[in-house]
């Protein structure tokens, strides 16, 4: 086992770039990449970063040089053969062959477009433009050089001691979380943490802890690299991205309104019937059910990542039911600032109802909270989303007001296109 304190105080060391792997990142965006590969391969998105929590500033704690360091090694990174072999023959979701040649022969020669960056007073702005499906894959990684860089000032200051006394207490606090979870019945979990992890190598350390301590209840992680590197289940379906870029390319309200289901038309012919997992709440979960087509109450089951999840989960039970579908045999994904009590007791809540599964974040893989003087560790929520498509704004509205984004004009625009009344604002945890 990797002795993270040793490999952190000798921080100076070229072992540890933060990214190391065009496939350290999460499975979904893989999936969406094939997808956007062949149904929009035009289309032309600009990603950026938005850091929701600006009492953390950013440029102030990390430097410039050092970012633009982590972010031109991205840059050069390419598909290992081995990479290349484990995506092309592995079977995911009980199909082989998920990754279709085409896709594989221009991923395997991808290297990420070039990136913008600039300091805006105690914040950076980093902005990615280009062909979707290339610079979609900036997301993950930019996000995760961030969170770890931002660590990494912290880190730098401590002594040898102090950094093997933090991480023993961090594990203890891992270890103690996944013995709370062990007598829970039927327990379906996986690791959802990449983004704002820690870092890689706790991220890696967090996945062998759940995996030895939970078994079978375990299910997987959703990043491949570790996946691939500990033999596991590479765990996601699709994200807000895609309904957020078809809903910018509409041409009308018309149009507009029936964006998001023709994301799940593409989805559906992309994957043969597979990985059918519904994500409502872009728009608005109530509204996304009440007016969907009758054969998205076939699909498997929704993710719900946003808003009270109590609520969302009871809406989506009582749409199986007006659909005439039997809701025990649906499966509801909890998502959205999960850590162990909220786990025990939306488990308990829904137990029996429907079939459940959870993706465990950021609290699983960057809790230091407490460890360190001034909290300085602590995680904070950190976005890379897009922004827009083909010049046209993206609109993200959310089951959670705070989580929205886009121009407030056309957040009016599309409240009133996907009838959006009154929502409950939510505590952004991270």
């Amino acid at each position: 086992m990797v002795d993270i304190a040793t490999r952190v105080w000798n921080h100076k060391w070229k072992i540890d770039p933060i990214v190391r792997s065009l496939i350290d990142t999460d499975f979904y965006k893989l999936l969406m990449c094939q997808s956007i590969f062949r149904n929009k391969p035009d289309t032309q998105v600009t990603f950026s970063l938005i850091n929701r929590s600006t009492h953390v500033p950013l440029a102030k704690l990390i430097d410039e040089g050092e970012l633009r360091e982590q972010l031109d090694h991205v840059r050069s990174l390419s598909l290992s053969r081995g990479e290349s072999t484990w995506l092309r023959g592995n079977t995911f979701y009980g199909k082989r062959q998920m990754f279709r040649p085409d896709f594989m022969e221009w991923f395997e020669g991808l290297r990420l477009p070039p990136y913008h960056l600039e300091r805006k007073g105690d914040q950076y702005e980093l902005t990615f433009e280009g062909k979707w499906h290339e610079v979609m894959l900036w997301e993950i990684p930019a996000l995760a050089v961030l969170m770890e860089l931002r660590g990494r000032t912290v880190l730098n200051g401590m002594e040898k001691f102090e950094l093997q006394v933090l991480y023993a207490r961090a594990m203890t606090r891992v270890w103690e979380k996944v013995e709370a979870l062990r007598d829970v019945p039927d327990l379906s979990i996986a690791d959802f943490g990449t983004r704002r992890r820690h870092s890689f190598l706790w991220q890696d350390w967090c996945v062998q802890a759940m995996n030895e301590g939970l078994g079978g209840a375990f299910t997987g992680t959703s990043n491949c690299k570790i996946a691939m590197k500990r033999e596991l289940e590479a765990i996601g379906t699709n994200a807000h991205e895609l309904p957020m870029v078809y809903a910018a390319l509409a041409k009308d309200d018309t149009a507009l309104a029936k964006a998001p289901y023709d994301v799940l038309e593409d989805w559906h012919e992309e994957h043969e019937g597979n990985l059918r997992i519904i994500l409502p709440d872009t728009y608005g979960t109530r509204g996304f059910l009440d007016n969907a087509p009758d054969w998205l109450a076939g699909w498997t089951g929704i993710r719900v990542d946003s808003g009270d999840p109590v609520t969302a989960a009871n809406i989506a039970i009582d749409w199986w039911r007006a659909r005439g579908e039997d809701p025990t045999e649906k499966r509801v994904i909890f998502s959205d600032g999960l850590d162990v009590n909220k786990i025990r007791d939306l488990h308990a809540q829904f137990a029996g109802k429907v079939k459940i599964s959870f993706g465990w974040g950021t609290l699983l893989t960057n809790d230091f909270r407490g460890l360190v003087p001034g909290d300085a560790l602590a995680p904070f929520s950190l976005v890379c989303k897009a922004v827009s498509a083909n010049g046209n704004p993206t609109v993200k509205l959310s089951d959670n007001p705070r989580k929205a984004m886009g121009p407030e004009d056309q957040i009016t625009r599309y409240k009133r296109v996907f009838g959006v009344g009154e929502q409950v604002a939510e505590d952004v945890v991270v």
